[in-house]
């Protein structure tokens, strides 16, 4: 198969910054989706309706023109944050709210250290039936960094399905066989985002020869079992797993130094990235589900109207592309790829 045509995608998590960053990402998104999911960790966090509203006004100004692009917001489960403001921002068209354990990534420092304190919030959003995105990682700094997803489901997790078994759940980028398991655990109300470095890349790739910091994102990449277990389930044609980039853009000055700044900017050719992991996996013909129905069907939105198409010619991905008044480097930068998205 040289050409697939899929119906137009969706992205369920990605990070758009603010200010001057706009520029590039929201044109970026528009580029492979009509749909993006918008995460909420902005200095400060968007924790109210009117921080919401507001960055989405700024992603709107950036949408390229001609380009039908439309961002899906979410917001920040902080400390402050109250059932009231739950309702609030149900009847505002948020579409979710998204748990960061406090200290777990980036601008994650207002995030909830206590999964207790939340609980009356959890009643709200099971109430309104908005969804709880989940970063699935335990924060105990005595805690091994490639354990921390497994740790997090069986000691947090769990407990919080049984708990509120009406609420629906995604578990964000997940990134070990564990995750895949407790997906396929649940007959309902839970599923999962995977990105396209965590399908295409175990940990070697960030630590053999060197560390690349272009490789360095949270959670952080694991095993080579855990990558194929990935693969598996991204193909499978189970509709609890569906694409969600989490493409976060980071200044190439603040990547390439000892910050480390996690994240791997895919944006730019999210689709592509994918494409190549479904032909490697001989399942071409489940990518257009993976990234286009099911997980419309778990937010409970309408599909995408129209369709887009990718073929199998070779493209070389720029080495660094313009961020605001700087650069950011993309991932996989400088490399040749075997697919790439029509114009």
């Amino acid at each position: 198969m040289s050409k697939l045509t899929i119906p137009t995608p969706d992205d369920f998590h990605i990070h758009l910054r603010d200010g001057a960053a706009l520029a590039r990402t929201v044109a970026d998104a528009a580029s492979q989706c009509a749909r993006a999911l918008v995460m909420p960790n902005l200095t400060p966090a968007l924790d109210s309706v009117a921080a919401v509203e507001g960055y989405r006004e700024r992603i709107i100004a950036h949408i390229p023109e001609g380009t039908t692009f439309t961002p899906l917001m979410s917001l920040y489960l902080s400390d402050g944050l109250t059932p009231q403001t739950v309702i609030e921002a149900k009847a505002a068209g948020v579409v979710a709210v998204k748990w960061y354990p406090r200290g777990a990534t980036t601008n994650s420092a207002q995030g909830v250290a206590e999964v207790s304190a939340i609980y009356p919030l959890l009643e709200a959003l099971e109430a309104e039936d908005m969804l709880l995105l989940i970063h699935g990682e335990v924060t105990d700094p005595e805690i091994d960094i490639f354990d921390r997803e497994a740790r997090f489901i069986d000691e947090v997790l769990c407990d919080l399905r049984v708990r509120f078994p009406r609420l629906r759940m995604v578990l964000e980028h997940i990134t070990t066989k564990r995750g895949v398991e407790f997906v396929r655990s649940q007959a309902k109300n839970t599923a999962a985002t995977i990105t396209p470095q965590h399908l295409l890349f175990n940990r070697n790739a960030l630590l053999v020869g060197g560390i690349k910091p272009h490789y360095y994102c949270l959670p952080i990449l694991k095993t080579e079992a855990d990558r194929a277990a990935l693969v598996e389930a991204a193909t499978s044609g189970d509709p609890r797993f569906f694409l969600g980039t989490d493409s976060a853009p980071h200044a190439q000055s603040a990547k390439e130094n000892a910050c480390g700044c996690a994240g791997c900017y895919s944006a730019h050719a999210s689709l592509a990235l994918y494409a190549a992991v479904f032909d490697q996996a001989g399942a071409l013909d489940k990518l257009g589900n993976f990234a286009a129905r099911f997980g419309a069907d778990f937010y409970r939105l309408p599909y995408n109207p129209g369709t887009v198409t990718l073929e199998r010619v070779e493209q070389r991905f720029p080495e660094t592309l313009p961020y605001g008044d700087t650069t950011i480097v993309p991932f996989l930068a400088g490399e040749r790829w075997p697919w790439r998205l029509l114009a």
